[in-house]
């Protein structure tokens, strides 16, 4: 039954992270910061592969 809770938070929180870093991914400023160098925020980065990791775990949590 506690591992199911903690699945529960962990894919919540992994979706809501993953949300947020497309967010600052697709922002404005990260598009024009893209445009002139190339490179993607660090924050975009950890925010898309944090939340997909965390759903992972959270998805290993609920079997």
């Amino acid at each position: 039954m506690n591992n199911k809770i903690i699945g529960i938070i962990l894919v919540i929180a992994g979706a809501a992270l993953a949300v947020w870093g497309y967010n600052i991914y697709d922002a404005a400023s990260s598009q024009v910061t893209r445009a002139l160098s190339g490179e993607t925020p660090v924050e975009a980065w950890v925010g898309m592969v944090g939340g997909i990791v965390c759903v992972l775990v959270g998805l290993t949590r609920l079997k």
